[in-house]
């Protein structure tokens, strides 16, 4: 099966990653700025490229904003967990794993994959059923991002996180319930972040599993956050005790 990527900066990161593209469509007469940094990779990579009008390229079009460029790709391949852990290993630096329960929307796991690659988390988590998997609207919303973060996809998140514990991870859940505060809690070392879906948050059996539940602190009347906002803010909270480790 093939999916299509859609706009500029996920087209061009698609062909830097080196992503299977069968063929990339470009609008006809567009070939300055980044439309010509796309012709020229797709070149160099042998892809081929069909110039077509606006109106057939709206036709073709899934999303609203293609900006004049879709590839039609190959499938996105799920990483396995050696892989994160390689990748782990070639930073020099202890795991940092997020696992997603029941995220179903596509806009924010693209939103979430774009911002834990930015924060240098090693890999992504997510469950086979009830969940939404690696497509093309998840790289759109990425921004190219989904070509560089490796996903796994696992058929029991409380067994993946057990085995993980065994293999010295410490797992931290994230429910606006949480005894402590995330800025409280402890981040230090090997870690993997669990979040939960939209509405349902994480599953009972998966928070049992987890180390420890903390939340997010809330001033305002609202008291949950949209899940890639609330993973974006625990990301870096991560990465801030790192750096002051780092420090000592």
């Amino acid at each position: 099966m093939s999916e299509q990527i859609e706009g500029r900066n996920p087209v061009l990161e698609a062909l830097r990653a080196g992503h299977p593209l069968i063929k990339v469509y470009l609008l006809k007469n567009e070939g300055s700025g980044p439309v010509r940094t796309i012709i020229d990779a797709a070149r160099h990579k042998g892809v081929p490229i069909s110039y077509i009008d606006s109106q057939a390229l709206d036709r073709m079009a899934v999303t609203r904003n293609h900006q004049g460029v879709i590839a039609i790709a190959a499938e996105w391949k799920y990483a396995t967990l050696d892989r994160i852990f390689e990748k782990a290993t070639a930073k020099n630096e202890p795991p940092f794993l997020v696992i997603l329960d029941g995220v179903e929307d596509p806009q924010n796991l693209g939103s979430i994959i774009r911002t834990a690659e930015a924060a240098g988390v090693h890999g992504l988590i997510i469950p086979e059923r009830r969940a939404v998997g690696l497509t093309a609207a998840v790289s759109r919303a990425s921004a190219g991002a989904i070509e560089y973060l490796p996903v796994a996809r696992v058929t029991n998140l409380t067994r993946t996180i057990q085995d993980l514990k065994k293999a010295g991870l410490w797992f931290t859940g994230i429910e606006m319930d949480g005894k402590v505060e995330l800025h409280q809690a402890d981040l230090k070392g090997p870690i993997g972040l669990v979040l939960g879906g939209e509405g349902r948050g994480i599953s009972r059996l998966v928070a049992e599993t987890c180390d420890q539940i903390v939340r997010l602190p809330m001033w305002g009347r609202v008291n949950s956050l949209n899940v890639s906002v609330a993973s974006g803010i625990a990301f870096y909270e991560v990465r801030r005790v790192r750096s002051l480790r780092k420090g000592e």
